[in-house]
């Protein structure tokens, strides 16, 4: 009996495995752009407002990928898209570190972002397919994956400081890995479908669930660009105010990224008996201290590691625990998932690119006062999210 059940979710364990590593690998390509930014700046000579550019970009391309992804895991195999898409992000992520000019690196980070959006958004809406109601802690772990792979890019762009266009490697590296992940799911036929009766549910007569949608969306828009815009720029935060060394700040943005994993590993546990708006407002309260204790003491350089370690900590379990709150208050179809990360893809776009101007024109400082307020913004769209729940129930 225990080898017939075994046998039974084998498909399902290999289909999890494959969403966990395409996370992973995800977290990596994420993660790798902000140590790099310096050496990407000078291998294409542009200046640090135009480096900033490349987070639009690539979001832009990201919510082309998200806008693209409802209606294609809706009628195609998820897994030869997820595959295909893998495939090409590996091949733009081999091209970066040889990009001769600006305009080049940009259009490679743009296609790439599509990529992008394709992997996170089906990553995510198969994962919950595959597990329907059950999803919540894999969602967590699904998470703590990116996380995971956030944490070992920079550490190995720090770890290669020292070696000449050690940065190339990292790069290189990258893209091997994410290759092999993207054959090893493009070699599964099967692939998990959307239940007829949920999709049903969701057309029913009754209350819209597009009012929840829609603040869910905005909630992971707030979020994401927090959470990107610190990840990304802390390392320039810290090296402009002198609060870091080179090496220093890589290991600083490593060890947000490590904190953030420790977060989201916590998670998998706490998902099973805390209610996700317990934790969702738990976290939010965390992520305002650290913000806090960094506005009152910004040229302490023992305030922003406590502060980082918090913030990670804290930031780690929001996305997924906000994407299980939203599944379990409406009946999520493949075209609804698509929109509410679309929040996650525009989040990505606007801050993180926007604060390379900022910095630039005003100081590293603004940085901080830009991160609290769309934490703020965050923690408002939580309460909407919450009173619309509410009165659906």
């Amino acid at each position: 009996m225990v080898l017939e059940g075994a046998v039974r979710r084998s498909p399902a364990v290999r289909w999890t495995t494959g969403y966990f590593l395409l996370f992973v690998c995800l977290g990596l390509d994420i993660a790798i752009l902000g140590p790099t930014l310096s050496s990407l700046a000078g291998q294409t000579g542009a200046g640090l407002s135009q480096m900033g550019l490349l987070f639009l970009l690539g979001s832009a391309g990201g919510v082309l990928g998200t806008a693209l992804s409802g209606p294609v895991f809706d009628r195609w195999n998820g897994h030869a898209v997820l595959g295909g898409a893998q495939l090409l992000a590996a091949a733009l992520i081999a091209l970066v570190p040889a990009a001769p000019a600006f305009w080049v690196l940009a259009a490679l980070m743009a296609v790439k972002g599509v990529a992008q959006g394709l992997v996170n958004t089906g990553a995510n809406i198969l994962l919950t397919w595959t597990h329907r109601e059950r999803s919540g802690p894999y969602m967590n772990a699904l998470h703590f994956f990116f996380g995971l792979g956030a944490v070992l890019a920079p550490f190995l762009v720090a770890r290669l400081t020292g070696i000449p266009a050690g940065y190339r490697l990292a790069y290189w590296g990258l893209s091997a890995f994410a290759g092999l992940v993207g054959l090893s799911v493009l070699a599964q036929r099967a692939c998990p479908q959307p239940r007829h009766d949920r999709a049903m549910a969701a057309r029913a007569p009754g209350p819209s669930p597009w009012p929840l949608v829609t603040l869910a969306a905005l909630f992971l828009f707030f979020y994401v660009g927090a959470e990107i815009s610190f990840g990304g720029w802390v390392y320039t935060y810290a090296r402009r105010l002198g609060l870091a060394s080179e090496a220093g700040a890589a290991y600083l943005s490593s060890a947000f990224w490590l904190a953030f994993t420790g977060g989201r590993l916590a998670s998998i546990p706490v998902s099973t008996r805390a209610a996700p708006q317990r934790v969702l407002l738990a976290a939010a309260t965390g992520c305002l201290l650290a913000i806090l204790a960094v506005l009152l003491r910004a040229g302490s350089a023992g305030v922003l590691w406590g502060a980082t370690l918090l913030l990670g900590f804290c930031m780690g379990p929001i996305w997924p625990t906000g994407f299980t709150l939203a599944s379990r208050s409406v009946a999520l179809t493949g075209r609804m998932s698509a929109v509410v990360i679309l929040g996650d893809a525009f989040g990505c776009m606007v801050l993180p690119s926007a604060l390379g101007k900022v910095i630039e024109s005003t100081g590293p400082r603004s940085m901080i006062f830009l991160i609290g307020t769309s934490l703020v913004l965050n923690l408002l769209a939580l309460g909407g999210m919450l009173w619309v729940r509410a009165r659906r129930r």
